[in-house]
């Protein structure tokens, strides 16, 4: 994992459009390289085996928990913040590996400010970058 890549700010809906980068084990958005994304939404599914299941208003991911993670108590409906490798999948949902998440059930107002924080991110540091490679 290239660490030096940003964790890209995203909705599910956004990640359908990227492009593998198979050379550099990376994905594609636009032309901005990443391997991590981030992002919020609804657990909607919560297994024994270490998998979750995110909605975040525009799509699910499926969540892939390790480590600590595992032995924490996820429960249906609450709403969290995941950070992790991104993995595209053939004929299954996208995946993310988790480096980070957290419950933010308990925030006021969080799923209206995580999507004004994704167009904020998009406006200021990702559109940019894809007008340059346009």
């Amino acid at each position: 994992m290239d660490y030096s890549l940003a964790a890209l700010k995203l909705l599910c809906s956004q990640l359908k459009q990227a492009g593998e980068v198979a050379s550099q084990n990376s994905y594609t958005l636009g032309g901005l390289l990443f391997q991590r994304a981030w992002l919020q939404g609804v657990l909607v599914s919560v297994s024994d085996t270490g998998s979750l299941l995110l909605d975040d208003g525009t799509g699910l991911i499926e969540l892939s928990l390790t480590g600590e993670f595992r032995h924490r108590s996820w429960q249906l409906g609450m709403y969290v913040m995941v950070v992790g490798g991104y993995v595209a999948r053939a004929g299954e949902l996208p995946m993310i590996k988790i480096h980070k998440i957290v419950d933010l059930s308990s925030s006021p107002d969080r799923e209206a400010m995580w999507y004004l924080e994704v167009i904020e991110a998009y406006k200021m540091f990702y559109q940019p970058l894809v007008e340059e490679f346009t």
